[in-house]
């Protein structure tokens, strides 16, 4: 019984050896060659952002390197339990080549990953590649031991680590460093693993004041979102005291006259029956429209796509409607960026001066997923993001949700307000 609890505890431990060295291995391979070119294109691009070319070429190198950093922090998580906090700010996917420069090399987080870089091609890749030498390395000990080391006498014999192997002594010699070589191996193989992503983390990971700087937009976000639900429960508080609520004391207080007019003046008593059905046509229809605004049934129903396109028609200008959407988001989600979809069309419609409009909704498969929302209309542009204007409310929405919002509108037109939501479809 103890017997074979050993074996298994043995075979256990030489697997994590085997698997944290094959790990390293491949990590040193892939790791070198894309470090070295990450950080000379990365270089390279942001010297040429003077002469104009650097304006186009940054923002895919930066998101390259972005990328493979990520591809780090995944293994990272994966292979030694390490998590690496990633702090990228969020850049509209469709904003001009230069502002997505701009902001990328204003990021921390983008200079953080050059340093990476350099340490990476180092440091990192010694501490990768160590695993594997603590379980190859003694195999070619062995080998000498077994006789390899005669063929090597003819040019003045062999170094194996400090012992110089000359003859049969020295190569058994050479044995025992390799045995004790692979017996470090066992206890210090996977730990070498995990100190390279522990070194990986200090260099990559978000500093403390990043992270705060997160938390605090994230507070304001959410703030907000309780700010403006709060506002909305007051707008239907009133909106049904003042109008479905009104319209149906009304109707119960025209019911009371009708009773007493059936037998006296059933005429009369007629001619209010008639006002009394329209006054509950009319209460119906401000409830529709009140539940529509609260979240419209088209949307719970049918999805995003199809509560837009129904949301469309009813623009008093021609809106043409692009939808591929694979599957639906959260309904959290789908209400956002209905709603916000919803504001930007009416402020196309009350000061654009536009006559035609144009919607794109797709879904990106970058990450965990982006949900990307285009609105174009043709007008006379200057639109912007301002205090008290509808497009702020929109990036105060998106923002609960982590989105983002750009607005590209030229003087003359056209204007083009693009919506991103992280989020994954079902």
């Amino acid at each position: 019984m103890n017997t074979n609890t050993k074996n298994g505890s043995l075979s256990t431990r030489a697997r994590a050896v085997a698997l944290a060295a094959g790990r390293g291995f491949v990590l040193a391979l892939v790791s070198l060659p894309g470090a070295v070119l990450g950080f000379t294109l990365s270089l390279l691009s942001i010297a040429l952002v003077p002469i104009g070319i650097g304006l186009v070429t940054t923002p895919w190198v930066l998101t390259g390197v972005r990328a493979f950093a990520d591809w780090r922090r995944v293994l990272a998580a994966q292979w030694a339990g390490v998590r690496i906090a990633s702090a990228y700010r969020p850049i509209a996917g469709d904003a001009k080549p230069w502002t997505r420069t701009y902001a990328m090399l204003r990021d921390p987080a983008t200079w953080r990953d050059l340093r990476w870089l350099q340490v990476d091609m180092t440091a990192g890749h010694i501490t990768a590649l160590l695993p594997a030498v603590l379980l190859f390395y003694p195999l070619e000990g062995f080998a000498v031991a077994a006789g390899l080391w005669r063929p090597l006498s003819e040019f003045g014999g062999y170094w194996y680590g400090f012992v110089h192997v000359t003859d049969q002594g020295s190569a058994l010699g050479a044995g025992v460093l390799a045995a004790a070589i692979l017996a470090l191996a066992f206890p210090l193989a996977p730990r070498l693993l995990t100190v390279h992503f522990r070194l990986t983390k200090a260099v990559l990971g978000a500093s403390q004041g990043e992270l705060a700087e997160r938390v605090r937009v994230l507070t304001e976000t959410r703030r907000d979102a309780v700010d403006t639900s709060a506002a909305e429960l007051r707008r239907i508080e009133r909106d049904l005291h003042d109008g479905a609520q009104a319209r149906l004391v009304a109707m119960g207080m025209d019911l009371g006259t009708i009773e007493m007019l059936l037998d006296k003046d059933p005429a009369k008593a007629k001619q209010l029956l008639a006002q009394t059905r329209q006054s509950s046509v009319d209460a119906l229809a401000e409830l529709r429209d009140l539940v529509r605004g609260i979240h419209p049934p088209v949307l719970a129903e049918r999805g995003l796509g199809d509560a837009v396109r129904a949301l469309a028609l009813r623009m008093p200008l021609p809106t043409e409607v692009n939808v591929e959407l694979a599957g639906r988001a959260d309904a959290p989600v789908e209400s956002a960026a209905y709603f916000a979809v919803s504001e930007v069309l009416t402020n196309a419609v009350k000061h654009s001066g536009a006559d035609r409009i144009w919607i794109d909704l797709h879904h990106v498969e970058e990450a965990d997923g982006m949900l990307r929302i285009t609105v174009t209309d043709n007008g006379k542009g200057g639109a912007v993001i301002g205090a008290g204007s509808g497009l702020a409310g929109v990036e105060r929405r998106l923002g609960t949700f982590d989105g983002v919002l750009a607005v590209s509108s030229p003087a003359g037109g056209p204007t083009m307000v693009t919506m991103e939501i992280p989020c994954a479809l079902s």
